[in-house]
């Protein structure tokens, strides 16, 4: 068994003189059981998408940031833990759809939703400080215009995983034996 694994390029395993499937060898009809524990997770990690896993992070992230916002403010235990679970809640929920249509979104637009959709999350959570509407309502523009120009220097930065392709992309004009002259006063 050992010569037929080394004259195929497979290496023999060291015990029982069986050859390894994963260099070369023909694997048996045995398919692999997800192991319990730690790597059971990585695998089924695998399958859930980066358009629903990312909104879900930074939601369980942003409800955290409200948790700690609001207990920093004075507010105790239950109501600090409320107002995460509210954040958590509708920034997930927005973020969901703000991923799931941003492939059908043109860059600007899509820069733009997601300029607002943190605009919108960092005002609220400045205004549990305390702090004045105006105060919180400027804040929010403040980081929503800078989410603005990072999303959309991102995006256009990486071009060919845009959904879309090219951002967009000029058409070279064939101008043929014609030439561009002004018009010709003819009176």
């Amino acid at each position: 068994m050992d010569q037929h694994a080394q004259r195929h390029g497979a290496r023999a395993a060291r015990s029982h003189g069986t050859v390894e499937p994963e260099h070369g060898a023909t694997a048996t009809a045995r398919t692999p059981q997800p192991a319990p524990g730690m790597a059971g997770m990585k695998e089924r990690s695998r399958r859930i998408p980066p358009t629903v896993s990312l909104p879900i992070i930074t939601a369980l992230a942003f409800g955290l940031f409200t948790i700690f916002r609001t207990h920093t403010a004075g507010d105790k235990g239950g109501p600090a833990m409320l107002y995460g679970l509210a954040a958590f809640v509708v920034s997930g929920a927005l973020g969901l759809v703000v991923a799931h249509f941003q492939s059908s979104l043109i860059t600007e637009t899509r820069a733009s939703a997601y300029g607002a959709l943190f605009g919108c999350s960092m005002g609220w959570v400045y205004s549990l400080g305390g702090e004045s509407i105006l105060k919180s309502s400027a804040f929010g523009l403040t980081m929503g215009a800078v989410m603005f120009v990072v999303a959309l220097y991102v995006f256009r930065t990486h071009r060919t995983r845009e959904p879309h392709g090219l951002h967009r992309p000029h058409k070279t004009h064939d101008r043929g034996d014609r030439t561009h002259r002004l018009p010709v006063a003819t009176h």
